[in-house]
């Protein structure tokens, strides 16, 4: 494990001793308005009971910096009576619409609950905006139409992505429901992740396969692009198993801890001169995620250069000495460099929510170290 040599620290949601608590962290950057949108929930404690709403900041970019707008109180993202928990954005760039994903949650009804209970109390639900996050649309509320018969379920939390081909896919999982004898059995409950994905520009939403090989919870999506130019859904899920699902080379505290996961194109200098011209864009994924296999400490980022091959991740390399929970990270297109929002501390990981640039090269030269 080593440290990248960063890193300047910008505070976006402070969380206040023993009262207001900041989680969940989501960021998304939109190169067509060269700048950031950072979500967050705001809660009255840390317990996800008390999850109030989201709130949002805006950071617009300029020579390198990032100029952060004040926040605001995400009010269309909400239903009467409801909790609104995990924000899930992804960008439709042939329209230029913003999505905003999230869940609302019966006020005072935990996870937990809902699985031990059987009785899903979770709404899917999406705003969208047509400038960027200034204005935002009323909430759809898509339950109806696309929600199974699940203990409960989620969105992310983090972000979408927008493949090639036009797909939108926001990531997801759900707790599937087993009976026994005609009966639920709380416990032969299993949880498995899946996607909501649109093929028309966001107009129409459908749910996607589950990934029924092994229990799977919060995820997150990338597009990859292998060496015969076929394009592939990389997957990346928590566990409780010590290790991702699909990369026993990346570690987990034990309860496990969600994490964070972009791809970027292989630059061009990695390839061999003749497949500079004939090879298809080949991608890298990047990861973030505590590095300890104790607790959530050190946040670090992994790098993969053959994303089909799980044996191929990196070393972590430290962007944050501390407590250090879930994170989102960006990848910025146009400049060539990553952003992180996460959440951090002295003491506990859930004193605030920070984010942090670096570039591409500094990631590229710090996975090369021994």
């Amino acid at each position: 494990t080593f440290t990248l040599p960063v890193m300047a620290l910008t505070t976006l949601f402070q969380s206040v001793q023993g009262g207001v608590t900041y989680r969940i962290p989501s960021l998304i950057y939109i190169s067509d308005a060269h700048s950031f949108l950072a979500f967050a929930e705001k809660r009255s404690s840390p317990c996800d009971a008390d999850a109030e709403y989201l709130e949002m900041r805006i950071g617009s970019t300029f020579n390198g910096s990032v100029q952060w707008q004040p926040t605001v109180k995400m009010k269309n993202a909400s239903l009467p009576g409801y909790r609104t928990m995990n924000p899930c954005p992804v960008y439709e760039k042939n329209t230029r619409v913003l999505y905003l994903f999230f869940i609302c949650v019966e006020d005072k009804v935990s996870e937990c609950h809902q699985i031990f209970t059987g009785h899903n109390k979770t709404k899917l639900c999406y705003i969208c905006s047509k400038d960027f996050g200034t204005s935002w649309s009323e909430v759809t509320d898509l339950t109806e139409h696309l929600i199974g018969d699940w203990a409960t379920f989620a969105v992310g939390p983090g972000h979408g992505v927008q493949l090639s081909c036009g797909r939108l896919v926001i990531p997801a999982y759900a707790y599937v429901k087993k009976t026994c004898c005609c009966f639920y059995c709380p416990c032969s409950c299993s949880s498995h992740s899946f996607s909501l994905f649109s093929d028309d520009n966001g107009q129409m939403w459908k749910v996607g396969e589950m990934i029924n090989e092994s229990k799977t919870v919060e995820c997150e999506m990338a597009e990859v692009f292998s060496s015969d130019g076929h394009s592939h859904l990389y997957c990346n899920a928590r566990s409780e198993y010590g290790c991702r699902v699909e990369a026993q080379l990346l570690v987990e505290p034990s309860k496990g801890c969600q994490g964070s996961v972009v791809s970027f194109p292989a630059p061009a200098e990695s390839l061999q001169s003749e497949e500079k011209s004939t090879a298809p864009q080949q991608s890298w994924l990047l990861y973030s995620h505590p590095t300890s296999r104790e607790k959530r400490v050190n946040l670090g980022i992994y790098i993969n250069k053959s994303p089909l091959c799980p044996l191929k991740w990196s070393k972590p390399c430290v962007i944050y000495r501390g407590p250090s929970g879930y994170s989102d990270l960006s990848y910025c297109d146009d400049t060539k460099s990553f952003a992180c929002l996460f959440e951090c501390g002295v003491h506990s990981e859930l004193e605030e929510i920070a984010f942090v640039q670096f570039t591409q090269n500094e990631v590229i030269n710090a996975s090369k170290c021994p």
